[in-house]
């Protein structure tokens, strides 16, 4: 998470959606860089007005402005499978290596979900609390120059995005049926994704 005062911009890591690169292009230029642990450095929309609203709140009798990026759906679980099968995790109950992506996204449709597919979900990352407002800038993981326009703009410097946290390659084939199961099922996750600019 980064967190600039003076133009009132909160960026929010959301997992799996370039939020490592663009922290470590935008450390530097940021007044509160989190990264450690990973409950506060991933801090939902929620989380962040419960804790990190209410002391600017407090203390600078302002709020920031939330920003987020977010992956289309079937990507997003696509990234973390890929996430998953990397070989420091093998033998780990979240390791992917021994299943295929039809398998990992029927496992994270299930009731309850299996642990190797347990990733959260894109739609309760921003849910905001009921007196909360929300994120107010939402970008599409695809449109890397919409979000790097915005950056640069709103922060008035050039930003180098380096190539960070790049997930092993492996299949990820999806039947059509699992397809539109996953839609129906997470209709939310789309919504949210085609709300963002």
């Amino acid at each position: 998470m980064l967190v600039f005062v003076e133009e009132r911009l909160a960026l929010l890591s959301v997992p799996k959606t370039g939020s490592t690169a663009l922290q470590a292009a935008l450390c530097d230029r940021a007044d509160i860089v989190v990264t450690n642990p990973p409950e506060l450095k991933h801090a939902t929309v929620r989380r962040f007005d419960r804790f990190f609203q209410t002391m600017f709140r407090k203390m600078l009798a302002t709020e920031m402005e939330i920003m987020g990026v977010v992956r289309e759906p079937v990507d997003w679980l696509a990234s973390w499978y890929r996430y998953r099968s990397r070989p420091e995790l093998i033998g780990h109950t979240n390791s992917t290596r021994s299943v295929t992506f039809e398998e990992f996204v029927r496992g994270y449709l299930h009731k309850p979900r299996a642990s190797f597919a347990d990733v959260g979900s894109q739609t309760d990352f921003f849910r905001p609390r009921s007196n909360g407002a929300g994120a107010i800038h939402l970008f599409k993981y695809e449109n890397q120059d919409r979000i790097l326009n915005f950056l640069q703009s709103r922060l008035n410097c050039d930003i180098r995005l380096p190539r960070m946290n790049v997930s092993p390659k492996c299949p990820v084939d999806l039947n059509p049926e699992t397809v539109r199961r996953y839609r129906n099922i997470c209709a939310e996750e789309f919504r949210l994704h085609e709300m963002a600019q």
